[in-house]
């Protein structure tokens, strides 16, 4: 399983590589504006909200639904071939997609935590990160037009289905015995909490979607902003690498730094658009702001709620969904108006995320 797993992450993270770092210069490329762009990349993370909502109200988390999923991704990356000259097209392809990287990531996340443990699960999920830096150091040297891009796009999708199709099958027997667990999580008593790790996710909007036009258009060249982006993969490799350790600490208190230290990661690149080592070391703080961040709020989330499977949903749905929406639609916006002030909008509002973790935490000890 573990083989199987790394496999998994390589593949599905070599597809959000190709998604954040070259579909939104492609888009540009083809004549769509910063708002254009914006809404467009937070289409998917709208639905990826509201999905988790669903399996409230009575839709299984079970293999059938996980298959459908696989489906909609393959369907929805293959649909991107056709879509690139309409905006509405792009816009209900996004949709497709954010269906089904939403619910596909989630339920392997699940099998990870159970099967693996989070001591060990930084050291299979740093495969995902090695895809990403990959396929980001391999495009950049031969995207000529869209199409390339879209390429690697399907051939990661393919694989990564595959491989998940294989990985529940294995691990079906284990998982249907997990969904008969009542929903224990009331987002309403902890609402500090999940506000907190949404706003984390919406500071990333700015990074996400803009980082690479918005670094172009300060005049760093498309190539060194790969490598921006390739270092700070890298840094996180390392991090998931020897992030055990980290995890069997507070879980609370390192969400709490790891949101601190992306205020100040944010602030660096607004002040330094331009300044290539405060650049780089900026990028190294993403070890922090998203591996170690992933990691502990995963984690802390597993072994709070019962019903674990929903809980990693709602992570996926809630933060990654509403947060990504949000946060990529505001990042469009401001982009356009007022660009200069782009990544200091992310800082405050990661400082947001920080204080409200800590109010969270706060509760806790108090309750």
């Amino acid at each position: 399983m573990p083989i199987l797993l790394s496999i998994f992450y390589f593949f599905y993270f070599a597809i959000i590589g190709v998604y954040i770092i070259f579909m939104p210069k492609v888009l540009a490329m083809s004549g769509y504006s910063a708002s254009d762009i914006g809404i467009i990349f937070a289409a998917g993370p709208l639905v990826r909200f509201l999905l988790p909502f669903a399996f409230t109200r009575g839709l299984k988390i079970d293999i059938k639904s996980f298959n459908v999923a696989l489906f909609i991704m393959i369907f929805s990356s293959f649909s991107f071939y056709f879509s690139l000259d309409s905006f509405y097209k792009l816009l209900f392809t996004n949709i497709g997609l954010g269906i089904g990287l939403s619910l596909v990531l989630p339920y392997i996340e699940l099998i990870s935590l159970s099967t693996i443990g989070k001591e060990r699960y930084g050291k299979i999920r740093l495969f995902g990160s090695v895809g990403f830096v990959l396929v980001a150091l391999v495009l950049v040297k031969f995207l000529s037009s869209a199409y390339i891009a879209l390429h690697y796009l399907v051939f990661s999708t393919f694989l990564t289905a595959l491989v998940a199709f294989v990985i529940v099958r294995n691990a079906h027997a284990k998982s249907e015995k997990k969904e008969d667990v009542k929903n224990d999580i009331d987002l309403f008593h902890d609402w500090r909490l999940w506000l907190g790790l949404t706003l984390m996710q919406v500071s990333f909007g700015a990074f996400y979607n803009f980082f690479t036009i918005y670094e172009t258009d300060y005049g760093v060249s498309l190539d060194m902003t790969i490598y921006l982006w390739s270092f700070g993969v890298l840094a996180e490799i390392a991090m998931l690498f020897f992030q055990g350790r980290f995890l069997r600490n507070n879980l609370l208190l390192i969400l709490q730094i790891t949101t601190f230290a992306s205020a100040v990661r944010w602030f660096l690149l607004y002040l330094f658009p331009q300044n290539l080592p405060i650049l780089f070391f900026a990028q190294s703080i993403h070890a922090l702001s998203f591996a170690l961040f992933h990691s502990a709020a995963i984690s802390y989330l597993y072994f709070t709620y019962k019903h674990k499977a929903l809980a990693q949903q709602f992570f996926s749905g809630i933060t990654y969904g509403l947060g990504g929406f949000t946060g990529a639609l505001l990042a469009g916006y401001i982009y356009e108006i007022y660009p200069r002030e782009l990544f200091l909008s992310s800082s405050i509002v990661a400082l947001l995320a920080c204080g409200f973790l800590y109010l969270y935490s706060k509760n806790q000890r108090l309750g």
